[in-house]
């Protein structure tokens, strides 16, 4: 495994997006712990959850008390793994999202996901999306206050543009870490912010980050799986997936890249933490680089 910081912390290159394990579609527990013991066996040492990746509407922070689960019956050490989770949107149970990022709803869910998740402060805590009903200064205000009581050690933001990351972080200063925008072979309109949070030492950790390559649970009605792109064929050329393909690009796109590609099985956590093993030569960066969103 390669790794990559966040703030002082040496994370896997790649992680795990945990949310297909809890969603609709979901597999059976078994399969989940499977998912995640396996993810660590190959060296995944971040595991990115929320408390609204659940399905039904009573059992908010489903997805942290699976990752807690799983930690847990790991049998080795697991101290080192960063779980970032995230906080400010919801799920009525009809399959919509919603958002709530109040400051007395921030401070309660993450005082909510450390018990869920079993720790004294939760590593990375990320304010999952700007809530239009709320100034954006009182949101990352609430990030604040939970710096400084202890609840969480890091703070992230996710969905933002470059004008939030810039006011966040004149709030939170270092202990803003990490952007979590959507990012991929497909969708590149967060390019603005990858480049301000390399300028500003964030990671930035792609969401949806297969997107064009292979479909997200977020990604909606939008087409089935593209095919025959650079990605497929330079893959084939290799003897590898898609999707090692585009890790390896996101990658090689930007130091600050922390790519978290979800998975429902141990094979695809697998496939994709291989990816930290591929070098793409000149050409191949080329031709990705110009393979158009769309």
């Amino acid at each position: 495994m390669q790794y990559r910081t966040i703030a002082h912390t040496a994370v896997s290159a790649v992680g795990l997006g945990a949310m297909p394990l809890s969603i609709e579609h979901r597999p059976d527990e078994a399969r989940a712990i499977a998912t995640v013991h396996a993810a660590l066996d190959a060296g995944v040492t971040l595991i990115d959850t929320a408390d609204s990746y659940h399905w039904h509407a009573d059992e908010a922070g489903h997805n942290e008390l699976l990752i807690a689960r799983a930690l847990a019956r790991y049998g080795s050490d697991t101290s080192h793994v960063l779980v970032a989770t995230k906080g400010g949107r919801g799920r009525p149970g009809d399959g919509s999202w919603t958002v709530t990022a109040t400051p007395a709803h921030l401070k309660q869910a993450a005082e909510a996901s450390a018990k869920r998740l079993g720790v004294d402060a939760i590593g990375l805590y990320q304010l999952h999306k700007p809530d239009p009903t709320v100034p954006w200064a009182e949101s990352v205000g609430a990030l604040r206050e939970l710096l400084d009581a202890g609840t969480i050690r890091a703070a992230g933001i996710s969905n933002v543009t470059t004008a939030q990351i810039r006011q966040a972080h004149q709030i939170l200063g270092d202990g803003l870490v990490s952007v979590q925008n959507q990012y991929s072979p497909a969708v590149r309109d967060s390019e603005p912010e990858l480049q301000l949070s390399e300028q500003l030492g964030l990671a930035f950790l792609p969401w949806s980050p297969l997107g064009g390559i292979s479909r997200s649970s977020l990604d909606g009605p939008s087409g089935p799986t593209s095919i025959g792109t650079a990605f497929h064929r330079i893959a084939t050329e290799r003897g590898v997936s898609p999707q090692q393909i585009a890790l390896a690009w996101l990658l090689a796109h930007s130091p600050a890249m922390v790519p978290v590609p979800g998975a429902s099985r141990p094979a695809s956590i697998t496939d994709s933490a291989r990816a930290v093993e591929l070098t793409l030569n000149t050409q191949e960066l080329v031709e990705l680089e110009d393979v158009l969103p769309g």
